[in-house]
């Protein structure tokens, strides 16, 4: 038995792991941003509840430097730049695992959704930003940084896109860089791009819906999403040849949205085919609680 932990900017949830199959949520904590104090007292509280635990598993919206296990998480700054899993064994008395939360959906996918019987498989976040995960042959692969399947950031967007093309500012990126798919894939990016198309402040989940009932002016924002982000999506994929690209966040809650994304990546990558390549993520129970579960059981078998 062990305890996974889901930690994101709002909420941190918990839940008693004993399989992937077998997994029991705890109560919610709201995440403590500011306090170091009070986040160390959340995740306590969360262990606390199942004392015979071997160990803690947690899936964390941030990137862990493999090199000294460091975390960037720009979103909890009062954990940004600890050695989180050193830190929280050394006050928990437990081995601690963290793992970055696209890391996680990827690896729930791989063993226990839609990428079941898939050998390569590409985990895809689109909701507050965009992020990614790959699972090879069910490990995770993390590479140098434990950057590996961040798509979402880089110089990669382009500067004109739709039919007829319309130009595309390349957005500053919170990460540094600017003209980052995660300035206009993610949910906030559709609402960015909408603003600038059409001088309109409007909710992803307003857009969606207004494209959904035949709105123009939404068809048009949602036309320039997809081209905007199907090519570097594309790309990834013949790079890494996945064979199922599962998606979450809070866009893969438009069916519709994932299917047209999907068909249009089918169209740019050199492998052709008329399966479903971009399908929305089957895991029922949170994701992020799944692969936390997969990664810490399998790290504390006997």
């Amino acid at each position: 038995m062990i305890i996974c932990i889901d930690i994101g900017g709002s909420a941190i949830k918990g839940a008693i792991a004993t399989s992937p199959d077998a997994i029991t949520p705890l109560e919610r904590i709201v995440t403590p941003l500011d306090d170091r104090a009070a986040f160390d007292a959340a995740i306590a509280a969360v262990v606390a509840q199942a004392p015979d635990a071997r160990a803690v598993s947690i899936s964390i919206t941030g990137v862990v430097d493999p090199r000294d296990g460091r975390i960037k998480v720009a979103n909890i700054p009062c954990i940004d730049g600890r050695a989180l899993a050193a830190d929280l064994s050394a006050q928990l008395g437990k081995p601690v695992l963290v793992a970055n939360d696209a890391d996680c959906f990827a690896l729930a996918e791989a063993g226990a959704g839609a990428g079941r019987g898939h050998a390569i498989v590409f985990g895809v976040i689109l909701g507050t930003g965009v992020g990614g995960g790959l699972v090879v042959d069910g490990k995770i692969v993390n590479g140098a940084g434990g950057f590996a399947g961040e798509w979402g950031h880089g110089p990669a967007t382009a500067t004109s896109a739709g039919t007829p093309p319309i130009a595309v500012p390349r957005f500053p990126c919170g990460c540094g860089q600017v003209g980052c798919v995660d300035t206009i894939g993610a949910a906030r990016g559709i609402e960015r791009l909408h603003q600038h198309i059409h001088g309109i402040a409007a909710s992803s989940t307003d857009i969606i819906a207004a494209w959904q009932t035949g709105d123009v002016a939404a068809a048009r924002t949602v036309d320039v999403w997809v081209d905007l982000v199907a090519s570097p999506l594309a790309l990834v994929i013949n790079v890494v040849g996945a064979s199922i690209v599962p998606v979450g966040g809070g866009l893969a809650n438009a069916p519709a949205l994932i299917e047209l994304l999907d068909r249009t990546v089918r169209q740019r990558i050199l492998r052709r085919t008329d399966e479903p390549l971009l399908v929305v993520g089957q895991c029922k129970v949170e994701p992020g609680l799944i692969g936390a579960a997969i990664l810490g059981l399998g790290a504390h078998h006997d």
